[in-house]
């Protein structure tokens, strides 16, 4: 892996993920391919991408098949330490708000699935500083997983029933898309798009091990709810190396500096 830098984060930081990061590396969905192509598309030049809050890098990855570098931070020390090595991709532990890039620098910023934990104004200063003319901002999140049949009523039900009260408040941002976040730049058309993934028993699980809701929720309710949630979803989905397909409706917010 690329060498991450020395920053240290603030005091304010809301870790949510520093202690499930192989977790998150392995059981993260990955992000389609259209969606780099199309950023691609519409930045002003392929030169450099600044992928914020990029977890264990799985769109700092994907951005490096038509950027020619991409800086991927993160605030987690845990998630940047997990992230997926690639020769174009400098990994550095920083916040969002303070990216380290010299200013006018970056053609593309994007924040995937981690808008709603920054401070927006301090972000948006940040990335004004770094975009060069013309240069685009991308806010990228996905909604709840679509998985058929009674497996996918039982998944659903645990994301709003048994952890609904347990979700962080900005999760909220996220089902809605980030509609409901201020966005002061001028706003592009995006194309209708969605993650994919081909999952087993164990991919499910694992993913839902990854949810920001999951741990609050076992230190007060225990273990025994999640254990009822894995055993009927075991029951439902018959052979456990069957593999179902699982969608995320993707959402983007995506703007141009002038």
């Amino acid at each position: 892996m690329n060498p991450a830098s020395a920053q240290t984060p603030p005091s304010s930081f809301k870790d949510h993920f520093s202690s499930s990061a192989a977790s998150y590396a392995r059981h993260r969905p990955g992000y389609p391919a259209q969606l780099a192509a199309w950023l691609a598309g519409v930045a002003p030049s392929r030169g450099l991408a600044l992928d914020c809050g990029c977890g264990t890098g799985q769109l700092s990855t994907l951005l490096a098949q038509e950027f020619e570098q991409v800086v991927a931070t993160d605030a987690s020390a845990a998630q940047i330490e997990h992230a997926q090595a690639h020769a174009r991709v400098r990994y550095a532990v920083a916040p969002a708000e303070r990216s380290g890039l010299p200013g006018a620098s970056a053609d593309l910023v994007t924040v995937a699935q981690a808008a709603h934990w920054l401070d927006l104004p301090r972000f948006y200063g940040e990335v004004r500083r770094v975009l060069r003319p013309r240069g685009c901002l991308a806010l990228i999140s996905y909604g709840v997983a679509c998985l058929d049949g009674e497996p996918g009523a039982l998944l659903r039900e645990l994301h709003d029933e048994v952890l609904g009260p347990y979700w962080p408040p900005e999760r909220r941002l996220v089902v809605d898309g980030y509609r409901a976040l201020a966005f002061p730049f001028p706003e592009l058309e995006a194309p209708r798009m969605e993650l994919r993934a081909r999952w087993s028993l164990d991919g499910v699980l694992g993913y839902v091990d990854t949810w920001s809701a999951l741990r609050p929720a076992l230190a007060r309710l225990g273990a025994a709810p999640l254990e009822d949630f894995r055993r009927g979803l075991a029951q439902a989905w018959g052979d456990p190396a069957r593999e179902r397909d699982i969608a995320w409706p993707l959402s983007l917010r995506v703007g141009c500096m002038p």
